[in-house]
């Protein structure tokens, strides 16, 4: 039986995924949070590093899901932990890595 936890990760990886789409296929950078167009020299760049980032912490999302329906192991405590060292590591992966698409201060 699917309950809301399970959707409720589901909605929130289709809603990670929709913004890392738009980022990534579609150029959206605005949607990037600290985007100062002034200071960015490759958009392009910029757009398919942070929108591929994002569609791994949606995939991230959907995968937890999957787990948290199965409970193989009957506990969660394990996946949540590995899920938010996981999205941190993308965090810092895509703050450190956008500098490369900017100019210096």
């Amino acid at each position: 039986m699917v309950d809301g936890s399970i959707l409720s990760l589901l909605a929130a990886a289709g809603f990670v995924g929709a913004l890392g789409v738009a980022i990534k296929y579609f150029g959206m950078v605005r949607l990037i949070a600290g985007h100062d167009s002034d200071r960015v020299t490759d958009e392009e760049g910029l757009a398919d590093f942070v929108g591929t980032n994002t569609l791994y912490v949606a995939g991230l999302l959907a995968l937890v899901a999957v787990v948290e329906y199965a409970e193989p192991l009957g506990g969660s405590d394990l996946v949540w932990i590995v899920f938010v060292v996981a999205v941190f590591g993308l965090t810092v992966r895509m703050i450190r890595g956008a500098r490369r698409y900017e100019r210096p201060a």
